[in-house]
């Protein structure tokens, strides 16, 4: 009897986990891309990210639940994308994220529910990202802290060697953030600031949004056409 070694590949789900730091619009604008490409997603928000989500894109939250279809039309609304009144149940994201969970392809995972196969190793996944990270969640992650799903998926992925990806968006850093973003490094984790480039012909502030979520992609291994590479006409 032959045995062989389970390995994720691109058909495995990626984490994407939002924290308690500022750029919200960076997450919903990357989990679209996620749906766009069919890629299966595990999402978790922490309750801090969800009061930036609240604060910046002017989503309430529900206590009891949490739904992608109105963070989607939020992050619309956000960005101005589309006219008001596409922003009901037949806008483009909403109903790419309905079919998305109607699919299986989007789950979604209260903070504090350790039955989620993401907190397990022997779920595969293909890789996770923080985005954005705040800087709790980046000191949580140096020092293997499991206080909640998103710290003990992202120390599932580092004891799995699998990639982990964390956007943190702070200004200025501590000596204390630079060491922990150090140790996150040395152990393969791509440290990944939102610190959006301007030579690619910004005049929209999606511009800088989607900068960020195509290098995360880049990252992921994830074509896209986020933005116009340096050198191409």
């Amino acid at each position: 009897m032959t045995s062989s070694i389970q390995t994720s590949d691109s058909s495995s789900p990626i984490v994407l986990a939002v924290t308690g730091a500022s750029g919200a619009i960076y997450a919903t604008s990357l989990l679209e891309q996620l749906l766009a490409c069919q890629i299966p997603v595990h999402f978790v928000v922490s309750q801090s990210g969800r009061a930036v989500m609240e604060q910046e894109l002017g989503y309430a939250f529900s206590e009891a639940s949490f739904c992608a279809l109105d963070m989607f039309s939020a992050a619309d609304r956000f960005l101005q994308l589309e006219a008001a009144a596409a922003y009901g149940p037949a806008s483009v994201l909403r109903q790419r994220a309905l079919q998305a969970i109607n699919s299986g392809r989007l789950s979604v995972h209260a903070e504090n529910n350790y039955m989620s196969p993401i907190a397990s190793g022997s779920f595969l996944t293909r890789a996770m990202v923080v985005c954005p990270c705040s800087g709790s969640t980046l000191s949580a992650m140096a020092h293997s802290a499991n206080q909640n799903l998103i710290q003990r998926a992202a120390e599932v992925h580092l004891k799995e060697r699998r990639p982990l990806i964390v956007v943190p968006r702070e200004t200025p850093l501590s000596s204390f953030c630079l060491e922990n973003m150090f140790r996150l490094s040395q152990s393969g984790v791509v440290v990944l600031p939102a610190a959006p480039g301007w030579y690619h012909g910004v005049s929209h502030i999606h511009d800088l949004v989607l900068f960020i979520v195509g290098r995360i992609l880049d990252q992921l291994g994830i074509r896209h056409e986020c933005i116009r590479r340096w050198a191409e006409d």
